[in-house]
């Protein structure tokens, strides 16, 4: 298999594979709105997508954002999307992206590769396991949804334009 780094030409393929790992996720197959988002990805430079080729054949995909720690004061790369067919799964395909992605990262001066998944992918967390990624045990991880605040901005933002304050 070979790893390549996509390019706004890939971003058909790329999609593909993007709107099945969101759908495993429990989001809708979309493959317009999934290129979509990988293009403007890759044209503002914000994430790194990789392609696995099984005799070109676009069988696994990754997609990296490098961000920097305040903590480690180095950069660190987040491993957030990570997918391979059905049919390549158990073919060394995963284990080609994952090794591209930290040969990457390191590289690129990273000091570490982070990622997360699903609890109940006991199977993915096997593979990263003997990939030597190690529980986070130290930090729990938090989110808030913005949705509710983007209503209040968006109103006020309203508010504002109806009473000529823009």
């Amino acid at each position: 298999m070979t790893v390549i780094r996509a390019e706004l030409a890939d971003v058909l393929e790329a999609a593909q594979l993007f709107a099945a790992y969101r759908e495993f996720y429990g989001e809708p197959y979309d493959t317009a709105k999934a290129g979509a988002f990988l293009a403007a990805r890759i044209v503002r430079d914000e994430s790194i997508v990789l392609l696995g080729l099984d005799d070109d054949e676009v069988v696994g995909f990754a997609q990296i954002y490098p961000f920097f720690s305040s903590t480690r004061l180095a950069r660190v790369w987040v491993l957030n999307d990570l997918y391979v067919v059905e049919h390549a799964r158990g073919t060394g395909a995963v284990d080609e992206l994952l090794q591209t992605v930290a040969r990457m990262a390191a590289d690129a001066g990273a000091v570490a590769v982070e990622l997360s998944t699903a609890h109940t992918n006991t199977r993915a967390q096997a593979v990263y396991e003997r990939h030597g990624y190690q529980l986070d045990e130290v930090y729990r991880s938090y989110e808030k949804s913005t949705e509710t605040l983007r209503f209040v901005w968006e109103g006020q933002v309203e508010e504002r334009s109806r009473l000529g304050l823009e």
